[in-house]
Formats: C-alpha cells, structure tokens, sequence
C-alpha cells in the first residue's frame, strides 16, 4: 500500500471529524433550548459518524501497518520515518488538521457536558423546591408521633 492510501484515509477522518465538530455546535443550541426529540435525532446522527469514523480508522491502521512491516501498531510518527520527504510534510499537515478537529469536538462536548450538569441541577434544585418540607426540624418526636404525657405527680411526695 502506499502513502496516497494513508493520505485518503486520513482525509475522510478529518471530514469526518469536521461534520462530527459541527453537530456538537448544533447539539449546544439545542440543550440550550431544551429540544428533547432534535436531541435524540442528533444523538443518532453522532452514532452513525462514530461508527464510520471507526471504520475508516480501520482501514487506516491497516495502511500504517502495510506501510511500516516490522511494527505490530505503526503509529503517523513510525509511518513519518518510511515516507519521502515531501510525503513526510503533507502527512504531518493531515495529522495536524485531525488533531485540531479533535480538539474543536472536545471542547464542544466538555461545554453541552458542563450545559446539561447545569440542567440536571436546575431540576434538582426545582424538584427539592416543590416537596413538602417538614413543619418542625426541631428536636422532637418523629413526625406521626404525638408527645406522651406523663402524669403529673406533684412536686412533693406525700408517703414521707
């Protein structure tokens, strides 16, 4: 195989990963307006670039180990070391071009993450609101009990 196969495949990973940036982006939009149905619908449309994503990554682990024989699992920096010079260049480019389009989902997802721990708050926070809280947090008897009257005996003893 040779590096035009690993420069594809890197290709469609970062499209790929590009799409999967931009539906993080729509997926803010919709926590902040709490779209629970085009939630769900962009859920599924993540898991289909997910599994395509793997797919091709795959194929490109398959290209680095034809590219570089001797290793069980080349990594861009063992196929780096095998190509020419100017094949060198352009996959270091590729590679800096995926790793960013990483770094924009991460962010994206650190941010809905941190939007829907605020959601789930204001939830608690609303629900906690709503219980009956008890009328007395006093010392006391257990709520449902009434006090025991003991019966009253006087402040002298009269057998004395």
């Amino acid at each position: 195989m040779s590096a035009e196969a690993l420069f594809e495949s890197l290709t469609k990973l970062i499209r790929l990963h590009k799409s999967l940036s931009e539906l993080s982006a729509r997926k803010t939009g919709i926590i902040k307006a709490g779209d629970t149905e085009a939630l769900s619908q962009i859920l599924k449309e993540e898991q289909t670039h997910v599994a395509a994503i793997r797919r091709i990554e795959t194929d490109r682990q398959k290209t680095a180990a034809a590219l570089v024989p001797g290793k069980a699992n080349p990594t861009i920096t063992d196929c780096l070391k095998v190509l020419s010079l100017p094949d060198q260049e352009k996959l270091a480019v590729l590679t800096e071009e995926l790793a960013e389009a990483i770094l924009h989902i991460k962010e994206a997802n650190d941010l809905n993450q941190q939007l829907l721990d605020q959601s789930l708050q204001y939830i608690n926070v609303s629900m906690n609101l709503m219980r009956p809280q008890p009328e007395n947090i006093n010392y006391g008897p257990a709520a449902g009990q009434q006090n025991k009257q003991l019966p009253s005996q006087g402040l002298f003893n009269s057998k004395a």
